[in-house]
């Protein structure tokens, strides 16, 4: 199979090439990650990508355009919806990998994205087969997370630079304040609240 993956750094493709290779189906590296910022972090994810692609000689296809004003206006205006923010930054990766995979002839694609624990992967299914669909391409399902510790394991074996949120300038905010992770705490407890009373 002729496999497009969507890598978002390095450490994040470890086990999932593993993983693909173990099944037969010999990967090729697509980097598209316009959410990481501040640029010094965008450059070192995507060095990190193209160092593992090096060091286990797969083929990698790199956009290295820094689109931080891009970036802002869509998450600006996203906000105001619930999970807006990721449901965007995912729409537009996954969408932007199903269009390249169609238009360079690729028989599928997927995504490092489903290796993380972290991200919402029922809406990152959703959205990559929606965008299949749409391209008229194959997304080529599979759950990496059962990986997550050894991918962690080869990415140290590596050496690979890993990084230590997500990847958007507000993920990082939101790491480091304590008064943002309380007020996320207190909104949660409302919401909880106010569904409890409706019923």
């Amino acid at each position: 199979m002729n496999l497009l993956l969507h890598m978002c750094c390095g450490p994040c493709s470890c086990y999932p090439v593993k993983k693909l290779r173990e099944d037969g189906i010999e990967p090729t590296g697509y980097f598209f990650n316009p959410n990481i910022h501040p640029y010094k972090e965008w450059e070192m994810r995507l060095n990190a990508a193209k160092e593992f692609a090096q060091k286990v000689d797969m083929k990698i296809i790199t956009d290295e355009n820094y689109m931080l004003r891009d970036f802002l206006k869509k998450a600006l205006a996203a906000e105001s919806v619930e999970n807006g923010r990721c449901r965007m930054c995912y729409t537009w990766r996954l969408e932007q990998t199903a269009k390249y995979a169609a238009e360079n002839g690729f028989e599928a694609f997927t995504s490092t994205l489903f290796y993380s624990i972290y991200q919402q992967h029922e809406l990152m299914k959703d959205t990559a087969q929606h965008f299949a669909d749409v391209y008229g391409v194959k997304f080529y399902y599979e759950d990496f997370r059962p990986g997550w510790q050894e991918g962690i394991d080869i990415s140290k074996e590596l050496e690979l630079y890993r990084q230590p949120y997500c990847g958007c300038i507000f993920s990082e905010e939101e790491r480091y304040s304590k008064a943002i992770r309380k007020q996320r705490k207190k909104e949660a407890k409302a919401r909880k609240r106010a569904m409890m009373e409706a019923l």
